[in-house]
């Protein structure tokens, strides 16, 4: 019995969208995958529909980097308003509190610091987290919204940017994998003494992706041209590990790795890179100019993860 042939064409690279507003992320990789006829796309990291900037998208070879890409620092800005609370935690969602207090700039500057570093975060109940099978997006909808639980946070920057009025300010964040502006915004003007949502929200960084590098959406080629988009327009799949440190290896040593053996790392003495972190870091192991797999420096060994 042979198999169906996949549809679409076999395309390997990134593109950065710089997605547009109320489009969720799943609609901009359908959207994409026609434009450019591809067999498998996929991308790297959510955006909600409000929020907009970039947006990695992956085709081909280029997914099995996906959570590589995930755990990279991301550089946000968002506007903050006071005294409306939503139960979305943004403005697409409905009012479901007020408040009068508007924080000064020393009260909002005063209770930065509480949010940076490790911190423990309740994720919005309009957020794909599943509960009990179920996402939470789905129960709040019904009526049913879920009780969630802290989970913990990485928060390497947070700074008031500009105060526009009375009732908005401006952030920047730069936070690792799994942080949620909303509740950011959210607990931040609660520690201010009021209520808040998100008004404005833009991604300008995922990883070594930045908001220079991205194409929007409109500029693309519509599904239906008689043509798909160029690959040309396509980065290398390598782009995505960029800023993972690179270990150099002898032919030999790369043999050894795509056979699943470990490494000492005695061996690799005087080659290791200096931000390459020995207790669990990840290494891209380079052998004769060529990446040969990702590889993580734990118990005195260089141990492969994934073999590209």
């Amino acid at each position: 019995m042979s198999r169906r042939k996949p549809r679409g064409r076999p395309l390997d690279g990134w593109l950065i969208i710089d997605k547009p507003p109320n489009l969720t992320s799943t609609d901009v990789v359908n959207r994409v995958r026609r434009i450019f006829d591809a067999q498998k796309a996929g991308h790297g990291g959510t955006l909600d529909p409000l929020a907009t900037g970039v947006l990695p998208i992956a085709f081909g070879a280029a997914t099995k980097t996906v959570p590589y890409v995930m755990d990279g620092t991301k550089l946000y800005r968002f506007t903050l308003r006071f005294g409306d609370q939503r139960d979305t935690d943004d403005a697409d969602g409905q009012t479901i509190a007020t408040s009068d207090v508007r924080p000064t700039d020393e009260q909002i500057v005063a209770a930065l610091p509480a949010f940076r570093g490790d911190i423990m975060q309740v994720p919005p109940i309009y957020s794909a987290i599943k509960v009990a099978g179920e996402r939470a997006y789905d129960m709040a909808r019904e009526g049913r919204a879920p009780v969630l639980e802290p989970r913990p946070a990485r928060v390497d920057r947070f700074e008031l940017v500009e105060r526009t009025d009375a009732d908005t300010a401006v952030f920047e964040v730069a936070s690792g994998k799994g942080v949620y502006m909303r509740s950011l915004a959210r607990d931040l003007a609660a520690a201010c003494g009021t209520l808040g949502h998100i008004t404005v929200l833009r991604r300008l960084r995922v990883g070594p992706f930045l908001e220079a590098d991205s194409i929007p959406l409109d500029k693309l080629r519509g599904a239906d041209d008689a043509e798909p988009a160029s690959a040309d327009l396509l980065r290398p799949v390598l782009m995505a590990l960029a800023d993972i440190p690179a270990l150099a290896l002898t032919e030999s040593e790369a043999g050894e790795l795509r056979h699943g053996q470990p490494i000492s790392l005695v061996a690799l003495m005087g080659r290791i890179p200096a931000d390459a972190n020995p207790a669990g870091g990840l290494a891209r192991a380079m052998s004769g100019g060529r990446i040969i797999g990702l590889c993580r420096l734990e118990e005195g060994l260089l141990k492969p993860e994934r073999i590209l």
